[in-house]
């Protein structure tokens, strides 16, 4: 459920109505507006349905919420939300945010190689894996903490925000500590108790689509995450298992405006695990970005040929370049920026 305030409700009114709420065995989560501050009331709403909480002071209407996503969803608020993520890098505005780097980060001085071009090319954030989940137990499985350490010094000395997954509950102060940005993978979407924990941080979240997930299942992931009280949360469509075999994933271009109809989250798109193919990325970031996406998430590689993860899908820095260049283009033309 949520309570709407009027424009000139106090601070005393605002905590006696929490106070109430919280009395009545529910979670109140404040959100405040330029113009208005709006509580979302998460429990059994039949509690607050024989409560006559419209007659409050300061109190302008109540709103039962359908959705079972009710912090994520529309209802609770209808502004786009927008996320710093650092180095005033805000995604969910107007300009369009590319991410980019190796799947892996390899060594230090191939990270450095890769993001010097990225950079170059118009990239604002670096990716790489410190922590790898692969299908296969023999494949590498990432450098760990020496890899979030490299991470961390070539964003610092380039200025690049930067962007690592994480795996493990245990695993989150230490990630936090070295990155701008916490990844949770399509296979970590429904890891409850990751998503409790990150819940409990500040730091911005990307929450990947899972293989198999609808659209419903990833909203209610990402409400786990701000009823912790992180509301730094962007949702990632990244493709989804289909019957198809040509290519990695199913990249649902449709999921993009249908979670800004349900949402108020930015959501970006990972061409790269969508496809698998290098050769199909530029199109389907294009697509994603003419949908709506706020942002990219792209996998670059200086030598694919070498990597070890994932280079089958990894763009040459050249690749990448022309890429962006076409994206400026296209931006324009729906009145964004890159």
């Amino acid at each position: 459920m949520i309570i709407v305030l009027r424009p000139e409700a106090s601070e005393e009114q605002i905590n006696h109505l929490v106070e109430k709420v919280k009395k009545l065995g529910l979670t109140p989560h404040i959100s405040k507006g330029t113009e208005r501050t709006i509580i979302g009331v998460i429990g059994p709403e039949d509690v607050l349905r024989v409560t006559p909480l419209e007659v409050f002071p300061g109190v302008e209407r109540v709103i039962p919420v359908l959705a079972p996503y009710r912090l994520v969803s529309r209802e609770f608020q209808r502004k786009d939300s927008v996320v710093e993520v650092g180095k005033g890098v805000r995604i969910g505005d107007k300009k369009v945010v590319v991410m980019a780097g190796p799947c892996a980060v390899e060594n230090i001085d191939t990270l450095y190689e890769i993001a010097k071009e990225a950079k170059k090319a118009g990239a604002v954030v670096l990716r790489g894996g410190a922590f790898k989940p692969r299908t296969s137990p023999y494949a590498f499985q990432g450098l760990g903490e020496e890899g979030l350490k490299h991470l961390a010094q070539v964003g610092k000395d380039l200025g690049l925000v930067t962007i690592s997954e994480i795996m493990d509950p245990r695993d989150v102060e230490l990630v936090a500590a070295h990155v701008d940005i916490l990844q949770i993978g399509a296979r970590n979407m429904q890891n409850f108790n990751l998503l409790k924990e990150v819940g409990l941080t500040k730091k911005p979240v990307v929450l990947k689509r899972g293989l198999s997930s609808t659209i419903k299942e990833l909203l209610m992931s990402a409400e786990y995450i701000l009823a912790g009280g992180n509301f730094n949360v962007i949702l990632c469509e990244r493709g989804i298992r289909t019957f198809e075999e040509f290519t990695r994933n199913t990249l649902d271009v449709s999921a993009i405006p249908s979670v800004k109809m349900l949402s108020h989250l930015p959501i970006i798109a990972d061409p790269s695990h969508a496809a698998g193919k290098w050769g199909l990325v530029p199109p389907l970031a294009k697509a994603a970005v003419a949908a709506g996406a706020d942002g990219l998430i792209i996998e670059v590689h200086s030598h694919p040929e070498d990597a070890l993860s994932d280079g089958a899908q990894s763009l040459l820095p050249s690749n990448f370049s022309n890429l962006m260049q076409e994206l400026r283009i296209l931006v324009k033309a729906i009145g964004r920026e890159i």
